[in-house]
């Protein structure tokens, strides 16, 4: 499952992409020999003129709409980018999470810390790493285990589920999602001398 801002960056980044192709489509085919192949509606250039010249431009500026249009458009253009790119800031999360309990928290460290050592004793984990998020109500939860050789992780999966899942119900309200990846430890090379 995707993240999210992913999905919106890219979204955003084909937008423009295609907005800026377009346009360039049109600045390239609109003064050149390609103009008789062009749409009734395309919009053409005589060979030596510009876009929008001064008549143009001072005929556009006597209508009331134009100027309040282009600042409008173009304040809010510029809000929606530092919108979009303050959400690219990496915010750090709250290391106290408030829990159900009057007067109870949760430190994240704690439980980064409990679980690594609960999924360490997983039989069959070499070692793992972690990195625990929380965004309003939900922790995320990015784990990295090291199989040790040999071993099968259809079992392994199956408890650090069991795990993960007791971790979710001591986070009461919070909800946990895990995204485990898994690797296996390299038997180590005889050396021969």
């Amino acid at each position: 499952m995707r993240q999210p801002r992913a999905t919106a960056n890219r979204t955003v980044l084909t937008t423009a992409g295609l907005i800026l192709l377009t346009g360039g489509t049109w600045l390239a085919t609109a003064g050149t020999s390609l103009t008789d192949r062009l749409p009734t509606w395309w919009p053409t250039v005589s060979e030596g003129d510009v876009l929008l010249n001064r008549e143009d431009l001072a005929q556009l500026r006597d209508h009331a709409w134009w100027t309040a249009t282009v600042s409008a458009a173009g304040i809010i253009i510029t809000v929606l980018l530092v919108l979009w790119f303050l959400s690219q800031l990496h915010i750090r999360t709250r290391s106290r999470l408030p829990l159900t309990a009057p007067g109870s928290e949760l430190h994240t460290r704690a439980l980064k810390d409990a679980l690594t050592r609960r999924v360490t004793a997983v039989n069959g984990v070499a070692r793992c790493h972690l990195h625990i998020h929380s965004r309003r109500r939900h922790l995320h939860v990015r784990m990295r285990v090291w199989l040790a050789p040999d071993t099968a992780p259809g079992h392994v999966l199956e408890r650090i589920h069991a795990v993960t899942a007791e971790a979710e119900q001591a986070a009461t309200p919070y909800t946990l999602e895990a995204r485990v990846r898994l690797s296996h430890e390299n038997h180590p090379a005889p050396h021969v001398r």
